[in-house]
């Protein structure tokens, strides 16, 4: 065998073959529109067995208790993105008890993988924007595969679907308002949102520095009355370990909130869970750079889904020094 050979990425699932080409003329569409916020496809159990077609937008035909949004860059979407959702899954069906019916739409939950677009004119570097979207729907197919692979953790309705959407909104509050205000997501009430994030984006969060004005309470009141932040812990150097993150969470409740201008309150909106465990791989982009750059296809795989590298293969994708 050559080392060309070798070298070449594997057999990946069949997808649609002009997935980058469908993306870059969604984002066209929607530049033009002005919206803040589209749903560009949406995945469900039953049309993501169809490897060629690229699903229309689906509004749910009822809404579930909860949309589980996954709002990052996508840069690109990773194992740790994964844990993220599937950890939720998990603690909501727990929660419903061992007699839960499948049927029970408090037993269910939708996704919303969410991509800020600023300027989509623009080459974002290292992948663009059509190739972000393009591993968002690898992303959601496997999210998907997963939730019904393993029936002793998960149950064929744990995932109602995944919706693949971007906005213009740079922050988290103007975000959740462009989706509360959707017609996507409208019913008798307003559906309840639990944004995934880790440990450093909410630090950013109550980050003073982003409320001009001593604004915070102002902008995130309307934020905390529909939404929820489901924080996974990032244990490692720069974060610290689990109690030091769990004593910041504290220190907001015990005053930290109301001295930068927030309110005590929103803590009880906040949950806080194990994210990578001692002794599991760090997963983070600056990792997934560097294995492409070493061609370490073992290490990559570590890192992100068996698809999401194929992908990353046969596109070339952060192969640049420097990308």
């Amino acid at each position: 065998m050559s080392s060309l050979e070798t070298d070449s990425a594997p057999m990946a699932r069949q997808l649609p073959p002009n997935l980058v080409t469908h993306f870059t003329q969604a984002l066209k569409s929607y530049q033009v529109s002005n919206a803040t916020f589209h749903v560009l496809c949406s995945l469900t159990p039953s049309v993501s067995s169809s490897p060629l077609a690229i699903p229309a937008p689906q509004t749910p035909k009822v809404l579930p208790k909860r949309l589980l949004v996954l709002d990052s860059s996508f840069n690109p979407p990773t194992l740790a993105h994964q844990q993220m959702a599937l950890s939720a899954f998990s603690e909501y069906r727990q929660a419903g008890g061992d007699n839960s019916n499948d049927d029970d739409d408090d037993n269910k939950s939708r996704v919303l993988l969410l991509l800020a677009i600023n300027n989509a004119d623009k080459a974002p570097k290292p992948a663009i924007f059509p190739q972000r979207l393009s591993m968002m729907y690898l992303f959601a197919q496997d999210l998907l595969a997963s939730t019904t692979a393993t029936k002793a953790t998960y149950s064929e309705g744990d995932c109602e679907g995944v919706d693949i959407a971007v906005t213009t909104e740079p922050y988290f509050h103007a975000k959740s308002s462009a989706v509360s205000s959707s017609d996507f997501y409208r019913g008798p009430k307003p559906v309840e949102q639990v944004y995934l994030t880790g440990f450093d984006t909410l630090i950013r969060i109550f980050d003073p520095k982003y409320y001009p004005d001593n604004s915070m309470a102002q902008v995130l009141d309307p934020f905390f009355a529909h939404a929820q932040l489901r924080v996974s812990m990032r244990t490692d150097a720069e974060w610290g370990d689990s109690a030091a993150q769990l004593a910041y969470l504290e220190g907001l409740r015990l005053g930290g909130l109301d001295k930068v201008g927030g309110k005590m309150g929103w803590v009880n909106r906040i949950l806080m869970v194990e994210g990578r465990k001692d002794g599991e791989e760090v997963i983070s982009s600056t990792k997934v750079r560097a294995a492409v750059l070493a061609r370490d296809w073992d290490a990559l795989k570590k890192l992100v889904s068996e698809e999401v590298t194929n992908w990353i293969r046969r596109e070339g994708l952060y192969a640049e020094v420097g990308a």
